[in-house]
Order: structure tokens, then sequence, then C-alpha cells
């Protein structure tokens, strides 16, 4: 067996608080919280390279902007059935009531643009 060696190193005092009450809560030396921790630390095959951490991260990126893109072509799908319903349904205007219903029509459109904009800007 190894003999181990005594090392003197300085930590700050919250830090060496903060061992303290881990080696007690625990039940094991501050020796052996050291060691474990060096241990972690000198162990290259548990190290991710910071290309790998970029990479995850942009996978993540990469399926919220494909679960967007799906959402957006279900809304804008259901909008397209939405019109093509009501353009279908929707009863042609007579001619001498064609002028009053395009000015209602256009009242009723910048109505809905001003609720639109309204509600975008919050």
């Amino acid at each position: 067996m190894v003999k181990p060696r005594r090392l003197n190193i300085r930590v700050t005092e919250k830090m060496t608080k903060q061992l303290e009450r881990e080696a007690r809560l625990h039940g094991v030396t501050m020796t052996a919280i050291i060691e474990a921790a060096l241990e972690k630390y000198f162990d290259t095959a548990n190290v991710e390279p910071p290309e790998a951490l970029v990479l995850r991260r942009l996978d993540r990126i990469d399926r919220r902007q494909g679960m967007l893109e799906r959402d957006l072509a279900i809304n804008l799908e259901t909008l397209q059935h939405y019109i093509l319903y009501w353009l279908t349904v929707t009863q042609p205007i007579p001619e001498g009531a064609r002028d009053a219903a395009h000015a209602l029509g256009q009242r009723r459109y910048d109505h809905f643009a001003a609720q639109v904009a309204r509600n975008i800007s919050v």
C-alpha cells in the first residue's frame, strides 16, 4: 500500500466551514471529500468537451424550431380551411347593397386589425 502524502492547502474560511459541515453530515473525513473532488477533477473520461455542450444545445434549439414550424403549419392550415368554408357558405351580396356592405366590411376589418395590433404590441 502506498503511504498517503500530507499536503498543506489554503482555502477560505467559508470553504473550510462548508467542508467541515459536509464531512460531519455525511460521516466522512475532509480528506475523503477532497480526494473525491480531485479524482473527479482529474478524470478526463467524464469531461465533456465544450463542443458537445454546444451541439446538445443546438439540437434542443433545432427541436424547438421544428415544433414551432409544425404549430405554425397547423395554424395556417386551420385558417385556410376556415376562410375557404366562410367563402363557400357566404351568400353573394345583392348589387344595390354592395357599397354599404363594403363600407361595413372595411370598418370591421379596421377594427379587427387594430385589435390584432394592440394584442401583438403587448
